[in-house]
């Protein structure tokens, strides 16, 4: 009987102690376990913007810059919004090819060794950045913009790209990145999440509803959707807007992305978890 209530010990301390660990792990990237986990937050921090800041002073370093600059960065995700005024060392593209002047190819493959090197100030990585324009401006200098594609469905909302505005000797005249820093992580917690609304649920929703959305005047309107107008869902989306209720935190949604036909708006995204109109285009 005394060995019995031994192990019965053993076996209670080892349980205890098994349930003290589980009660430490390390909470994910939508905050601590008593939080919803939808939608999936993600908020400002100090050591990022401090990482972003160390970034560029690195970079421009690296072009015989001295002295410290101030960073120019996005509120909550403290990428680069622009870059500091410096016109007798501006940053610069490596140099491709041994010609003066980079042709078409080589400029793509010094932007692309350009972001390898920019990556923490970009907030992206460059394997998961899709350059869709490459365009000469009247005015003489180039753009180059890109998106970024680390979601299982494509970003919405005013975030998710990169512009590089640059020279054809190669200098930078500006860089702008509203890229997701930590997208891997992100994504994890967005695929914990099942869609539970049907494109046509929403499709009847917004015929039914109509849409609520502010205009350019900042007037709140209700659009009623005539049976003659044209409603067709696109297909599901990453909706990235800031939270209503924590200033310092943006929100990440799985809608439907639902295009109007012959209307004042020409998309609604409606949320694929709980029904929410979550914005228009």
């Amino acid at each position: 009987m005394t060995k019995n209530f031994g192990r019965t010990i053993l076996l209670l301390a080892f349980a205890l102690g098994a349930g003290g660990c589980a009660a430490l792990q390390p909470p994910g990237v939508t905050g601590p376990r008593n939080e919803a986990i939808y939608p999936v937050r993600f908020a400002e921090d100090s050591q990022r913007r401090e990482a972003a800041t160390l970034a560029l002073n690195q970079l421009t370093q690296s072009t015989g810059n001295s002295g410290t600059f101030a960073a120019h960065l996005q509120p909550i995700t403290a990428t680069i919004e622009s870059l500091p005024a410096d016109p007798t060392r501006p940053l610069e593209l490596p140099k491709v090819g041994v010609g003066g002047a980079m042709n078409e190819e080589e400029t793509r493959e010094s932007l692309r060794r350009f972001l390898l090197a920019s990556r923490e100030l970009i907030g992206a990585d460059p394997a998961k950045l899709s350059l869709v324009e490459r365009v000469d401006q009247p005015d003489g200098t180039k753009l180059a913009i890109y998106e970024q594609r680390p979601f299982r469905y494509p970003i919405r909302g005013n975030y998710g790209r990169l512009q590089i505005r640059f020279m054809a000797d190669r200098k930078i005249i500006n860089l702008t990145s509203t890229c997701i820093p930590q997208a891997d992580r992100i994504q994890t917690s967005l695929a914990a999440v099942s869609p539970v609304v049907k494109a046509e649920d929403a499709v009847k929703k917004i015929r039914e509803n109509g849409v609520m959305y502010t205009d350019a005047n900042q007037t709140a309107s209700n659009l009623k959707i005539p049976a003659a107008t044209g409603v067709n869902p696109q297909g599901l989306v990453t909706y990235i807007l800031l939270s209503k209720t924590r200033p310092d935190t943006l929100e990440f949604h799985i809608a439907w992305e639902i295009q109007l036909v012959n209307a004042p708006i020409k998309t609604v995204y409606v949320d694929a978890i709980n029904g929410e109109t979550l914005g228009v285009d």
